[in-house]
């Protein structure tokens, strides 16, 4: 028969009605002359109800019945008999069975449909067509729906087009690893899958199509962690004749409408901004959380004459001794646990971690010895210090400072609870350098890619002092995480050489691998922007995930495998010859 509603979307109003749902056992409760059946679908439960003494033939089926068996009811419902059910929505009704129908059996499951189980996610993701029937999977991928529904009706609205862009690309190795496609026409050829669109949708721009928008798949062949994975998906725009600050309005407006559509909040705008330099100065990060405070002071005018190498020589070293004061958390951390707090930032390059905790008007701790009183005083005036404080320094090269402090505040933030997870910070970090140096390769690689425009003033200055130039980008942040990146592109052709050139890029390379664009830059190519938002991780921080794999319907595990379908996996010899392509074993 035809459905005539959702489980879950049936209440009070629905009493006396005669109804058909379809949908999967989630619970079976065996009372002797009554059986009660929670029937699940994708909007939620609903309770039926089987009577022997009234209806033999349908409780005698409900009696075969199991978790996960696929059934289709018809009855009518009715006020629950007992107490209504505070804890579903559903919870004061049932329905009273008529029909029933077993569309399908199901063998017990290797993990249990429900939000509270516990069970290993390599078990969820061997089987995620299961773990997707959960509740709260199924809300987070419906969420992600109406997050790409929001965006496009947005932008839709706002005169942008929707354009597709090649799978099949030329690699451009620049950045991350690619994903490469041999070609069976083109024996010894390869195409790659890009990592974005960014010269594609330049190239739009070239063609005149002014705004456009695409949620697109990219791939990144790349060491994984929680919010990356091998293929993911970004919402990109490129426009032309807008100005940075005008790009950035229309990406406000956009998240605005996200904001708005998806969590019933509304976002204040414009958003914040701060600086490339003042977020690493402050933060040690260019993607701060700034829900909460506890920023990195620096000490170096105050420590560089006390009597402790560690924060001397690291000062004459041309580094820096920073500090943060965890408020109120002295007693809360014994010396093991910031033992363990120095073994956390030891992933960042850092040596060492010095600590000092304040006890009525002094300062307490393995360092304390080394400052006399006046300098103690200083030490707590900069440090805003209070009884019960808790001050962890780092002294290194700048770099390992800010990681190492960044790190160790995140962590903080959480395990003092002091971050509001029900808060959304929006910043914009600008005025990014163009470059940054790459002690391994040594030479410059670009901060964002190598098409994004420098600064007027500072284009002479690609050839004397790439380090000092400054470009036109901006990333979008949200609570800590980067949310999305832009900038003005190279609309000419001598600053694109210029560039090319500065990241170390000879002419014949250049033309090797970006000539069409080159070509493309002789033909008027007009004032053009952009930016890319991650898709994957806006839903994952509007769901309240940590992981992005809780968003993505099939996504791979920590090693860019696919548990489900075995994948990757090797291919017959025969696909291999047709590409003239051999597998040679690796010496052991």
């Amino acid at each position: 028969m035809e459905r005539t509603n959702y489980c879950g979307q049936l209440n009070a109003q629905n009493i006396g009605e005669t109804v058909t749902v379809k949908g999967w056992v989630q619970r079976r409760r065996d009372l002797g002359n009554l059986i009660f059946i929670n029937l699940r679908d994708r909007s939620g439960i609903v309770q039926i109800v089987f009577d022997k003494e009234t209806q033999k033939a349908q409780w005698e089926i409900a009696d075969t019945c199991r978790s996960e068996y696929v059934l289709e009811i018809t009855g009518k419902v009715q006020r629950r008999a007992g107490a209504a059910n505070e804890n579903m929505k559903t919870g004061e009704i049932e329905i009273v069975a008529q029909e029933i129908t077993i569309l399908n059996t199901a063998k017990t499951t290797p993990i249990e449909i429900s939000d509270d189980a516990r069970v290993s996610d390599e078990l969820r993701l061997k089987y995620r067509y299961l773990d997707l029937r959960r509740p709260k999977m199924y809300h987070n991928i419906a969420m992600r729906a109406q997050i790409t529904h929001a965006i496009r009706t947005y932008l839709n609205e706002n005169g942008f087009l929707d354009i597709e862009t090649p799978y099949l690309a030329k690699s451009t190795p620049e950045g991350a690893r690619d994903y490469l496609v041999p070609s069976r026409v083109h024996q010894g050829e390869f195409y790659a899958l890009p990592q974005s669109p960014q010269l594609m949708k330049q190239l739009l721009m070239a063609a005149g199509v002014d705004r456009y928008y695409q949620i697109v798949r990219c791939f990144r062949d790349e060491d994984l962690r929680g919010d990356r994975q091998p293929e993911f998906t970004q919402v990109d725009l490129e426009t032309s004749f807008l100005s940075a600050q005008e790009i950035q309005t229309y990406t406000e407006g956009l998240i605005a409408k996200v904001m708005k559509d998806v969590k019933g909040i509304d976002v204040q705008l414009p958003f914040a901004r701060m600086s490339y330099d003042e977020a690493m100065n402050r933060y040690g990060c260019d993607k701060p959380d700034t829900r909460f405070g506890m920023e990195l002071i620096n000490l170096n005018d105050l420590v560089k004459d006390v009597d402790f190498k560690v924060f001397t020589q690291a000062i004459e070293q041309g580094g820096q001794v920073k500090a943060i004061n965890a408020k109120g958390a002295a007693d809360k951390y014994s010396r093991k646990d910031i033992e363990g707090m120095q073994e956390h930032i030891k992933q960042f390059g850092a040596r060492g971690l010095a600590w000092l905790k304040v006890e009525g008007e002094q300062l307490k701790g393995p360092i304390a010895k080394f400052f006399n009183e006046t300098e103690q005083q200083s030490l707590m005036t900069a440090l805003d210090a209070q009884c019960g404080d808790l001050l962890l320094f780092v002294a290194d090269k700048k770099s390992v400072v800010a990681a190492s402090l960044d790190a160790l505040r995140r962590r903080l933030g959480k395990e003092l609870g002091l971050i509001d997870n029900e808060q959304y910070n929006f910043l914009w970090i600008v005025d990014w350098p163009l470059l940054e140096y790459d002690e391994e390769q040594g030479r410059y690689t670009a901060m964002h890619h190598p098409f994004t425009l420098p600064n007027q003033e500072d284009i002479a200055k690609l050839a004397t002092d790439p380090q000092d130039v400054r470009a036109q980008a901006y990333d979008i942040v949200l609570n800590g995480y980067e949310l999305g990146g832009g900038s003005l592109r190279i609309y000419k052709r001598d600053v694109q050489e210029a560039m090319f050139a500065a990241l170390g890029f000879t002419k014949e390379s250049a033309q090797e691998q970006f000539g069409f664009l080159l070509e493309a830059l002789d033909y008027g190519f007009p004032p053009h922007g952009g930016l890319a938002l991650g898709l994957d991780r806006f839903a994952m921080l509007l769901a309240g995930e940590d992981n992005i794999r809780e968003v993505i319907a099939f996504p791979k595990n920590s090693r860019a495998m696919d548990v489900m379908t075995s994948a990757p996996s090797h291919v017959s010899n025969k696909q291999l010859e047709e590409l003239d392509l051999a597998i040679i074993p690796q010496e052991k």
